[in-house]
C-alpha cells in the first residue's frame, strides 16, 4: 500500500480527533451541551451535519452497488429520499426546534415525546428508549460494515493482525476512531466532524465520477451508453422491468426521514428558528449533488468496469476498487477517506442519539434521579461505549449486506417514530394514548414484516418494503385511538 494513501488517511484521523478535542474544551461541561451542544449549531453546520449523518456509507456503498447491479431503476430509492427530506426540512424541522424548547426544553425525542403528552411519560420515554437502542445497535452496525468492508477491500493483507482479518481490524479501526472523538467530545464534536465529512464526501462524489466519464479508459457519456446497452438495455431504463409495487418500495423511503433520531436531533440543536430556512436550502443542495453523484459513480461505474474488464466481485466496493485504480496514491487516500466520512458521521450521531436515551431515558429516570451534570456525562460516555461494542459484535459477519442493515433500521424508525412526529407537531387532538399505540404498532409491524420475508417475496411477487405497512398502521392507530379516548388537554399552543 502506497504510503500517500496512508498519509492521507492519518491526515483524516487525526483532525477527526483534533475536533473532538476542541469540542470537550467548548461544550461538554453540561448535559445539554454533551447531548445537544447547547442548542448552538449555525445552519451550515446543522444542515451538512443533517446530510452527513443520514447518508452514511450507504451513500458511497449501498447507493453506487444497487445502481451498478440494477441500473437506473435503483435511482427511485434517491429520489424518494430527496423530497422525503425536503418535506421534513419544512415540516418538522421548524416545528420541532421550537416546540422541543417550548415542552420543557427537551434535549431528547423521548423527552420531547414525555413532555408533549404528560398522561403517558413515562411509558413513552421507556417505549421509545428502547425502540431507539435496538434499531441504532443494528443501524450503527451497518457503519462498521461498511468499514470492514473498505479495510477489507484497500488493504488486503496490509492490515490483519494475527488471527483477526483484515475486516475486522477495519471494523475495530472505524469504531476506534469514531469512539475517539465521540467520547471526549460529544454533540459539538460530532456536529463539526459531521459539516467536514460531508464536504470531504461531497467533493468526492464530484471528482469520481467525472474521471470515471472522462479519465483515461472513461469514454464519455456515449462511450458509457453504448457499453451499458450493448450488456442490458433496461441499465438505462428508469421504468423498464420495475414493477409498481417494487417503484413503490424505492419511493417510500423517504417516508423514513420523519422518524430518524439521529436526523431530526440536529434540527433541535439550530441555535435560532429563523436559522432554518437558511439551512434547509444548503442541506438539499448538498443532498442533490451527493446522491447524482453517488448515481452517477454506480451507472457509470459499471461501464468503466465492463471496458476496462474489471471483475467487481462485490458490486458495493466498486468505490473502492475506482479510487485505488484512477487516481495518485494522496487523491486514493483523500477518496477514502470521504468513504469513511461517510461511514463516521453516521456511526458517531447515531452512537450519541443512543446514549442520550440510555443516559436520560434510562439511567436519569430509573437509576439516580438527582444525577449531577457531571455523572450525566460520564454515564452518557460510557454509553457511546457499550452501543458500540454490540454493534461491533452484530457487524461481526463480513457476508454483512450495508443496504440491507440500512433498510431494517430505517423503515423501523421511521414507522416507530415518523407518524408520531408529524402528527405531535401537527394535530393537536393527538393523545399520549394515541402516541404509545402508534409507537408499538409501527415497530411490531416492521419487524413482523421482516420475519415473514414479506420484504424479500410477498404474494408470490416482489417485495413490499416494510416501512410502507408499518408507517400506515402506525398512522392509523394513532388517529384512530386519540379519537376514541378522552382529550386530556395535552396540547400547548404556542403564541407567536
Amino acid at each position: 500500500m502506497a504510503i500517500g494513501v496512508w498519509i492521507s488517511l492519518f491526515a483524516y484521523f487525526a483532525l477527526m480527533i483534533g475536533i473532538g478535542l476542541y469540542a470537550m474544551r467548548t461544550s461538554t461541561s453540561t448535559s445539554e451541551d454533551y447531548i445537544l451542544g447547547g442548542r448552538t449549531l449555525s445552519p451550515q453546520v446543522a444542515a451538512l451535519s443533517a446530510g452527513a449523518s443520514d447518508m452514511s456509507g450507504w451513500l458511497l456503498l449501498g447507493l453506487p452497488g444497487a445502481m451498478f447491479v440494477s441500473g437506473l431503476g435503483s435511482a427511485w430509492i434517491g429520489i424518494g429520499l430527496f423530497v422525503g427530506a425536503f418535506f421534513n426540512w419544512i415540516l418538522v424541522a421548524p416545528r420541532l426546534r421550537e416546540q422541543t424548547v417550548h415542552y420543557g426544553n427537551a434535549i431528547t425525542i423521548p423527552a420531547f415525546l414525555a413532555n408533549r403528552f404528560p398522561t403517558r411519560a413515562l411509558s413513552l420515554r421507556t417505549v421509545s428508549a428502547v425502540v431507539i437502542v435496538v434499531f441504532f445497535a443494528v443501524y450503527t452496525a451497518s457503519g462498521l460494515v461498511a468499514g470492514g468492508k473498505l479495510f477489507e477491500s484497500a488493504f488486503s493483507g496490509v492490515v490483519s493482525i494475527g488471527s483477526l482479518s483484515d475486516y475486522t481490524v477495519g471494523i475495530i479501526i472505524t469504531l476506534g476512531v469514531v469512539l475517539a472523538y465521540t467520547v471526549i467530545g460529544g454533540f459539538l464534536a460530532v456536529s463539526l466532524t459531521d459539516f467536514v465529512q460531508g464536504c470531504i464526501m461531497m467533493l468526492a462524489l464530484v471528482i469520481m465520477p467525472a474521471v470515471v466519464l472522462f479519465g483515461e479508459g472513461g469514454g464519455g457519456f456515449s462511450q458509457a451508453s453504448q457499453t451499458l446497452n450493448e450488456v442490458d438495455p433496461t441499465l438505462l431504463s428508469w421504468t423498464e422491468g420495475l414493477t409498481f409495487i417494487g417503484w413503490l418500495s424505492a419511493v417510500t423511503w423517504g417516508l423514513g426521514y420523519f422518524g430518524q433520531p439521529h436526523i431530526i436531533v440536529r434540527f433541535m440543536a439550530i441555535r435560532k428558528l429563523k436559522d432554518v430556512p437558511t439551512a434547509r436550502n444548503i442541506g438539499m443542495s448538498w443532498m442533490a449533488i451527493s446522491l447524482i453523484g453517488a448515481i452517477s459513480l454506480g451507472i457509470f461505474g459499471r461501464a468503466y468496469a465492463i471496458r476496462n474488464g474489471l471483475d467487481v466481485q462485490d458490486p458495493e466496493t466498486i468505490f473502492i476498487i475506482l479510487a485505488n485504480l484512477l487516481f495518485h496514491p494522496l487523491v486514493t487516500g483523500f477518496l477514502y477517506a470521504a468513504l469513511l466520512a461517510a461511514i463516521m458521521s453516521t456511526i458517531s450521531s447515531q452512537l450519541l442519539v443512543a446514549s442520550s436515551s440510555l443516559t436520560e431515558d434510562f439511567y436519569r429516570l430509573f437509576l439516580n434521579k438527582q444525577a449531577s451534570e457531571k455523572q450525566t456525562v460520564g454515564v452518557g460516555r460510557i454509553s457511546v461505549v457499550l452501543v458500540g461494542l454490540v454493534a461491533a459484535v452484530i457487524a461481526s459477519d463480513p457476508d454483512s449486506q450495508v443496504l440491507g442493515l440500512v433498510s431494517n433500521a430505517w423503515a423501523g424508525f421511521g414507522a416507530a417514530f415518523g407518524p408520531l412526529i408529524i402528527l405531535s407537531l401537527m394535530w393537536s387532538r393527538t393523545n399520549g394514548a394515541g402516541a404509545i399505540a402508534g409507537m408499538i404498532v409501527g415497530a411490531l409491524t416492521v419487524m413482523t414484516w421482516i420475519s415473514l420475508g414479506w420484504s424479500g417475496e410477498f404474494m408470490g411477487g416482489p417485495g413490499v418494503y416494510e416501512i410502507i405497512p408499518g408507517f400506515i398502521a402506525s398512522f392509523i392507530a394513532i388517529l384512530i385511538v386519540s379519537s376514541v379516548t378522552a382529550d386530556t388537554g395535552e396540547y400547548q399552543h404556542i403564541d407567536r
